[in-house]
């Protein structure tokens, strides 16, 4: 029995079903990973760069000697390590680019009568095949709107109402503003953000729509993909207009329970950006407690740099939805109306 080479779609396909063994350092692994695989690395990271270091400076052939030795002394790990992970002994193995490090250690693990597959190219052959993904041509709506209009929560009720969507924000642990980490988890990477969005991507139906919020390039520190931009460019835009005391009572609920130095050092960000008769203004009105003030000054700055933002990268179609106050389910049901008036659902 020899390992098997597959390419990244096969490699995915098996994935639903079969472990997936990242043998990278635990370094390359927390820099983004394949969603659900387990690391064993075949290196630590300092075993990783002592092998560097003795290849830059001696050469690859005492590279590639130490690297055999320091393999050698850990034969138990790695059988102990999978033993846990794949009890049926079929598993899926990769490294950095399909070399020598997955070349090994899938050897290694058949001689012990694993059967095992391996990612042709590599977690970097991976990387590059999801991210063509995005430009599949799948039919995107986008829920717009000025900041505090609610569109995480109606886009979460077109989901409840058995449509497709994807939450970018819950994917980034943040809200997209710059009060946006309050309360949320730490950030993934960029890279990591890219790969838990194809895993959704790729479990929905791609000939049915996709509901997502409107985004700007980034999310906190995340940067959207290319590809993924680029594709919701090419979407129809709801934009809803909310009456403005509507979102700032929204802001006040969701962001005054946070502690007010945090708040202020949000503030004393923003003042380069607000301007400093307005930035000195929401300080004090903070300082005081009146949150409605904050939120008002705070959406004059937000308000226009949404507007230039529709106006520097415009959308393919934009649908404009005024809407009164209301629950966020009856905004989805007036959305999904206009959709279905506007015949680009049916």
């Amino acid at each position: 029995m020899t390992p098997e080479i597959l390419s990244p779609e096969q490699f995915l396909l098996l994935a639903l079903r079969l472990p997936v063994i990242d043998v990278r350092s635990p370094g390359e692994f927390q820099q983004g990973h394949v969603p659900g695989a387990h690391n064993i690395p075949l290196f630590d990271n300092d075993e990783r760069a002592r092998v560097g270091t003795t290849y830059v400076k001696i050469g690859k052939e005492p590279a590639i000697e130490l690297g055999k030795t320091i393999a050698g002394e850990k034969t138990s790990y790695y059988l102990d390590a999978v033993n846990e992970i794949v009890p049926e002994k079929h598993m899926l193995l990769h490294c950095w680019r399909g070399g020598m490090r997955s070349a090994k250690i899938a050897a290694f693990y058949t001689e012990y009568g694993y059967k095992v597959y391996v990612l042709e190219g590599g977690y970097k052959a991976y990387r590059g095949f999801i991210r063509k993904q995005f430009s599949s041509g799948r039919p995107l709506f986008l829920i717009g709107g000025y900041t505090g209009s609610g569109k995480t929560a109606i886009l979460k009720q077109i989901g409840c109402l058995g449509y497709q969507i994807i939450d970018l924000e819950a994917l980034a642990n943040h809200k997209g503003s710059n009060f946006g980490h309050l309360g949320q988890l730490e950030q993934p990477t960029t890279e990591q953000f890219e790969n838990n969005l194809y895993r959704q991507w790729s479990e929905l139906e791609p000939l049915r729509p996709l509901w997502l919020e409107h985004e700007s390039m980034s999310i906190g520190s995340i940067y959207l993909p290319d590809t993924f931009r680029a594709a919701m460019m090419d979407a129809v835009l709801f934009f809803i207009d909310v009456p403005k005391a509507d979102r700032i009572r929204r802001l006040v609920d969701e962001y005054a329970c946070f502690d007010k130095t945090e708040l202020m050092k949000v503030l004393e960000h923003l003042a380069k950006f607000m301007g400093s008769f307005q930035s000195r203004e929401a300080m004090q009105a903070l300082q005081n407690d009146d949150f409605e003030k904050v939120a008002d000054l705070t959406l004059g700055y937000y308000d226009k740099l949404y507007a230039n933002s529709l106006l520097r990268r415009p959308v393919r179609q934009t649908i404009k939805i005024p809407l009164s106050s209301g629950t966020t389910g009856d905004h989805a049901g007036i959305i999904l109306k206009h959709a279905l008036e506007q015949g680009v659902i049916s």
